[in-house]
């Protein structure tokens, strides 16, 4: 790829709409998308990369719009016969979403390195920007709980987010190295901006943050670095993001959000309906910009992704 104007760090669902926002508000070439890896496991014999294939299936217009995860004109024989045969069910995976996971898994263990698999499957989904996993070393969140430590999938899909959150941690984070393009992307020559997506900050941003290196290299760089709140008015426009804030003791709002990023941010984008924050969210960082930040529509994403790129210009010129 050509010299990365914007590198966008991604969790799922919420990341990659304004990641496919900012593919089509700028040269789709430009765009680099680090996808989180915390959630990545391995089920059924099978590795499992939900952020990065759900990025993936949205720059590649696969997405299943209705269930809001996986891929679209999904069948689900595999899952059925699974059931029937009293296999483990609880991690719905559809026969076309199956076919990339059995192919992942061939190739991870022929020692191709995720890097290079993503990038191919990116090539064969037609996708002009470039995906890429934070590491390509094995990372797992763990969500601490009431109930005791889960790993990341068996808290969200198999508990359906229930226990309380008492704390997160990154198993295997200290060892492990940023990803060659991830790192390729500030050699040199900074990027343009980096935009940390309106994913959940705990478990989708902070896995990618926990990379040593990562922040140093963020903060060493000249671009600024704009944040987009996944908070609207007190709730998570999608998953336990709120849930998660009120069990840990902080208040669901955007400048909760401010402080979190407080020190590696230069801006952050927060919605009209927090309007009324932005005093107190300029209190943790220098710049804010409230516009609308719910994307129901493609429309949404670009508009949203075009005063995401002017903003982070007119933060780079002060």
């Amino acid at each position: 790829m050509s010299r990365a104007r914007c590198v966008a760090l991604s969790g799922g669902v919420g990341g990659a709409k304004l990641a496919l926002g900012l593919s089509k508000a700028m040269t789709s070439e430009e765009l680099l998308v680090i996808a989180n890896t915390g959630d990545d496991f391995d089920h059924l014999g099978l590795r499992i990369c939900p952020d990065i294939d759900t990025v993936s299936y949205t720059l590649g217009d696969l997405a299943n719009l209705e269930l809001g995860w996986g891929r679209r004109d999904e069948t689900w024989s595999f899952m059925e016969t699974l059931k029937g045969l009293g296999g483990e069910d609880w991690f719905n995976l559809g026969d076309r979403d199956l076919a990339l996971h059995v192919e992942r898994t061939r190739r991870l263990q022929a020692g191709e390195s995720l890097s290079d698999i993503t990038a191919d499957i990116g090539e064969r989904f037609g996708i002009t920007s470039s995906i890429a996993p934070m590491s390509d070393d094995d990372v797992r969140t763990i969500v601490d709980t009431s109930d005791g430590p889960l790993a990341f999938q068996h808290y969200f899909v198999r508990e359906r987010c229930e226990p309380k959150v008492t704390g997160f941690r990154f198993a295997g984070a200290s060892d492990a190295r940023p990803s060659q393009a991830f790192r390729a992307a500030f050699e040199a020559t900074s990027p343009g901006m980096v935009v940390i997506c309106p994913s959940n900050p705990f478990i989708s941003i902070d896995p990618i943050l926990a990379l040593p290196g990562v922040r140093r290299m963020l903060e060493a760089s000249n671009a600024p670095v704009i944040a987009v709140s996944p908070i609207v008015g007190g709730k998570a426009i999608k998953g336990p993001t709120a849930k998660m804030m009120d069990e840990l003791g902080i208040e669901p709002t955007s400048s909760a959000i401010a402080q979190h990023y407080a020190g590696l941010i230069d801006g952050l984008v927060l919605d009209n309906a927090d309007a009324a924050e932005a005093d107190a969210v300029r209190e943790f960082v220098p710049d804010v910009l409230v516009t609308n930040t719910v994307m129901k529509s493609l429309d949404d994403r670009v508009s949203l992704a075009r005063e995401v790129i002017a903003f982070s210009q007119q933060v780079s010129e002060k």
